[in-house]
């Protein structure tokens, strides 16, 4: 159920991301240029995504191994959509970090360190 539910989420974070660039959020291009910041800021402790950011590495490693060759050698179609589902998964989390990620961005840049804000 916990699996179902995380894939959902995902989903609807992509689509929702996908629209959003029309609608004046955060461009794709945005989005891509935020992924090495997130992760510079993920090592240095500053940004919570450690978490995250393992499963998205995990899973990106799950789509290009060569490993899972073999299933789909013999099942052909239906060994593709695991990775059709891995992959819109991935997209769908990459696009709702970064998301997350540029809102923490804009907000860390608006804090003034050792003032507490009202």
């Amino acid at each position: 159920m916990g699996k179902t539910l995380k894939r959902s989420a995902a989903f609807t974070a992509l689509a929702r991301a996908l629209m959003a660039g029309a609608r004046g959020g955060p461009s794709l291009g945005e989005r891509l240029a935020a992924l090495p910041r997130m992760i510079r800021a993920t090592a240095r402790g500053e940004y919570d995504g450690g978490l995250r950011l393992a499963m998205m590495t995990a899973a990106t490693a799950y789509v290009v191994s060569p490993v899972d060759v073999v299933p789909e050698l013999f099942l052909t179609v239906f060994g593709l959509v695991d990775d059709a589902v891995m992959v819109t998964w991935l997209a769908g989390s990459v696009l709702s970090e970064t998301e997350r990620f540029l809102e923490w961005e804009a907000r860390r840049s608006s804090v003034i360190p050792g003032h507490v804000a009202p």
